[in-house]
């Protein structure tokens, strides 16, 4: 073959294979493009869509709820209140005189009718010794009048004197009588303040005070003669039976009652509860500290408890139908009033106000506005807004606080 013909031949195979390389290298240069555009964008995009599910999530209100349970019977309401004794008094003098002798000290356990002093009153007993002889001049006297008005009685029958002496006569007579009753009534009051000179316990008691001493005078019902001495001469208490007055606020005034469970507890008696009753109540609301003025009585023959001191009073109070509890975490004290976060069934919030009734301390009992059902926000902020989207975490259910 010539020359000519060999080269005309080669110049369309050379051809070809220059389109073909260009070819391979256009095409490997689009997969290495794509490929650093893969490396590049597919990150980022992966990365912006993560930011926006995380973003979504933010939006998201996490939330955990609890479910309602029923609130205790029974609660024990704590007060403060004194210890009082069952009866206490003051012993003054009821006759006037000179302390002779006294009996009874400062912690001495007495009966009732027990004599704890004697007063000497000689002034006193000369008095009823003349009224007696008063009533015995009197008492002749009007003998002596009844039997002269007898006779001249007689005698107007047969009309030896006129009936005008014969009334004087009997008026007389019934003068006569009336000085003799005066006079016995006088002994009498005498003998009563000599029966004083004894000073005699009311009650079976403790004597708490003592200001009498041998060869003191004392005055009827008045002060001492010593200044530096109270007008009473003993102070007698009643121990075996005590009594505690507690002001019962007027929420739980109505679940108070005669017969009422009480127990008493003392600081110097840790763990140690003392069982008492509720006696009676006033029946009225002091208008001032709104509260009911409750009577307990313990009984303390043991000698325990000591009048005057500090004591804690449990009152048992029941209620026949105890509605729902929620802890206290669950409230949103709006300006409208106590408020609950709701969960909903399309996971919305749903802002409710609620009536709180007992209070629990951690718990309260809501009256009103919450059911058995509801799914109740637990620590919900306070910038929680109704139908707020939120995603509940958990859903566990609210213990009782007893």
């Amino acid at each position: 073959m010539p020359p000519e013909d060999r080269d005309a031949g080669a110049q369309p195979a050379v051809r070809a294979g220059s389109t073909a390389r260009r070819t391979a290298i256009a095409v490997g240069l689009t997969c290495f493009a794509v490929a650093l555009l893969s490396i590049g964008i597919v990150p980022r995009l992966e990365a912006r869509t993560a930011q926006t599910q995380q973003l979504a999530a933010q939006r998201e209100l996490i939330v955990s709820t609890l479910t309602p349970t029923r609130a205790p019977a029974t609660q024990d309401l704590l007060l403060p209140g004194s210890i009082m004794s069952w009866a206490d008094a003051s012993i003054y003098a009821r006759t006037s005189g000179y302390v002779q002798h006294w009996y009874a000290d400062i912690g001495a356990h007495v009966k009732a009718g027990q004599t704890l002093a004697q007063i000497d009153t000689p002034e006193l007993d000369a008095q009823l010794q003349q009224a007696r002889a008063d009533a015995a001049t009197a008492e002749a006297n009007y003998r002596f009048a009844s039997s002269t008005a007898q006779r001249w009685q007689t005698m107007l029958q047969t009309q030896s004197v006129s009936q005008q002496d014969a009334q004087a006569k009997t008026s007389d007579a019934a003068a006569r009588l009336a000085t003799l009753q005066a006079a016995q009534a006088n002994v009498a009051r005498l003998q009563e303040l000599v029966s004083y000179q004894n000073l005699t316990a009311p009650f079976d008691g403790v004597i708490t005070a003592r200001n009498v001493q041998v060869g003191a005078l004392v005055t009827a019902g008045g002060t001492p003669g010593l200044a530096t001495m109270p007008g009473e001469l003993f102070h007698i208490a009643q121990t075996d039976r005590l009594r505690i007055y507690v002001d019962v606020p007027q929420d739980d005034a109505s679940r108070v009652a005669p017969g009422t469970a009480v127990s008493v507890t003392t600081q110097q008696y840790p763990g140690r509860r003392f069982e008492a009753s509720v006696a009676r109540s006033s029946n009225v609301i002091d208008p001032v500290s709104r509260t009911l003025r409750v009577e307990v009585d313990v009984d303390n023959h043991d000698g325990a408890l000591m009048p005057g001191a500090y004591a804690q009073v449990h009152l048992a109070l029941t209620t026949a139908t105890p509605a729902l509890e929620l802890p206290v975490s669950a409230l949103l004290f709006r300006p409208d009033g106590v408020t609950i976060a709701v969960v909903n069934a399309q996971n919305k919030v749903q802002l409710r106000k609620v009536t709180i009734g007992r209070d629990f301390g951690t718990y309260v009992e809501v009256a009103t506005g919450l059911a058995a059902t509801d799914r109740v926000i637990d620590n919900p902020g306070d910038a929680i807004a109704d139908g707020q989207s939120v995603r509940v975490a958990a859903t566990p259910v609210a213990g009782s606080k007893a």
